[in-house]
């Protein structure tokens, strides 16, 4: 990923143009800054998030959060606008460095969104594969070792080969009862 990084206060073509900035939220409050500002302003927000499954004492459920904490990116025209986006319900502040305002080249934003998608949300799947050696971590099967021999998404189970009585055996478990061999936490 290429950066580029202006200074709009010693840049005065920058200050009425266009630019990328980045934006920072009150804690926990990104999409709030970000619909204040993409509705009230009418600024262009880009506000990158993930989803992905966690543990609960229910079972696994799906959550989303900001890709990058606390922060997001808007374009906005520097010079007129950044009083605006400073005091905007939600926002916390712009990031600068003393009187150095960087800002982020159109490059870099693009490939975010590619990553992302239309709906600013990056899916990320478990990371186990077939052949993989995983611990069992609940169920009947706790604490039994075994390798992987087939992923099925979409039942969120898979399938695992242990030695069970003397003999090799093939069981299905949930895959939030797994764990990676070795690195001690859960799918």
């Amino acid at each position: 990923m290429s950066e580029i990084l202006l200074n709009p206060m010693h840049s005065p073509g920058i200050q009425d143009e266009l630019a990328w900035f980045c934006v920072r939220s009150q804690p926990k409050h990104e999409h709030v800054a970000a619909g204040n500002l993409r509705k009230r302003l009418e600024i262009q927000v880009f506000n990158p998030r993930i989803r992905f499954k966690r543990p609960s004492s229910r079972g696994p459920t799906w959550v989303t959060e900001s890709m990058f904490p606390s922060y997001l990116f808007a374009r906005f025209k520097w010079k007129s606008d950044l009083e605006s986006v400073k005091h905007t319900f939600g926002v916390a502040g712009v990031v600068h460095f003393g009187g150095f305002w960087p800002v982020l080249g159109e490059e870099v934003i693009t490939e975010l969104q590619t990553l992302v998608g239309d709906e600013e949300i990056r899916i990320v799947q478990p990371s186990i594969a077939v052949g993989q050696e995983v611990d069992i971590s609940n169920g009947p099967f706790a604490g039994f070792h075994g390798i992987v021999t087939r992923v099925m998404p979409a039942k969120d189970r898979v399938a695992v080969l242990l030695d069970f009585l003397g003999r090799q055996t093939t069981v299905e478990v949930m895959m939030a009862g797994i764990t990676k061999q070795g690195l001690g936490y859960q799918l």
